[in-house]
């Protein structure tokens, strides 16, 4: 059939390069429903039905999700707002992959053991940061991470370790979150977070909803803050 009106699902699979299960399962997530079936129920394309489809094939090219297509179709989402979430998330991905390699190739030229586990975490870690930082956040930064430097960055990740240790310390020997050292302690947890940060209000929301959402897991997995050490700092803040 040369036409684009009543196409059965058959043909929309071979034009389309898709399978009959994926065309169903579109159908059923709502992304791409026929117009129309026969009688005897089978599902049938008209013109618009395909140009819809290929919207979705071409955003689902691009490494979208089809939550964040079905965004885009149903008008919640423009193409252009998507697109830069996209292009935010995918910087996002290339520099931690980025990171990635480079101790890949460190490794190869020391002759050392890769800690491949670490490299994987590292990747997981850039997919759960898009999900509570949007695609002007991740931006703004990149922007900051440029501004601030590899040195600079490099000397708060390797403070937070020791600060955690001495709030563990302060927990274990009894101390007061309201005393002056306890005060202290949430003083430079403070400005190591606004390093981070910088200030802004939007950041710092979607930092803390990330650590509250994810805390176990930043913790178990990624040697984050405990429980105890955020409540004592929590404590001493106010």
């Amino acid at each position: 059939m040369s036409s684009d009106t009543d196409l059965r699902v058959g043909e929309v699979a071979t034009r389309s390069g898709l399978t009959v299960r994926a065309l169903h399962h579109y159908d059923r997530l709502g992304l791409v429903r026929p117009s129309a079936r026969t009688a005897g129920g089978h599902r049938l394309y008209d013109a618009a039905d395909l140009e819809r489809l290929y919207v979705v094939v071409g955003l689902r090219e691009m490494g979208l999700s089809l939550d964040r297509i079905g965004e885009v179709v149903s008008g919640a989402l423009t193409v252009a707002e998507t697109l830069e979430h996209q292009r935010a998330a995918l910087d996002a991905q290339i520099v931690a992959l980025t990171r990635a390699r480079d101790r890949v190739v460190h490794a190869q030229r020391a002759g050392g053991e890769l800690d491949l586990l670490a490299l994987i975490k590292e990747v997981v870690m850039s997919n759960t940061f898009e999900q509570y930082f949007d695609a002007d956040q991740i931006a703004q930064l990149q922007r900051r991470r440029a501004e601030i430097g590899e040195q600079r960055i490099a000397e708060v990740e390797n403070a937070w370790p020791e600060l955690m240790a001495r709030v563990d310390a302060a927990i274990a020997q009894g101390t007061d979150p309201g005393s002056e050292e306890g005060r202290a302690l949430a003083g430079e947890w403070s400005a190591l977070l606004e390093q981070f940060h910088g200030g802004d209000e939007g950041l710092k929301n979607s930092l803390f909803r990330m650590y509250e959402e994810n805390q176990p897991t930043i913790e178990d997995e990624w040697s984050g803050p405990s429980q105890a050490q955020l409540d004592f700092i929590t404590a001493a803040q106010r």
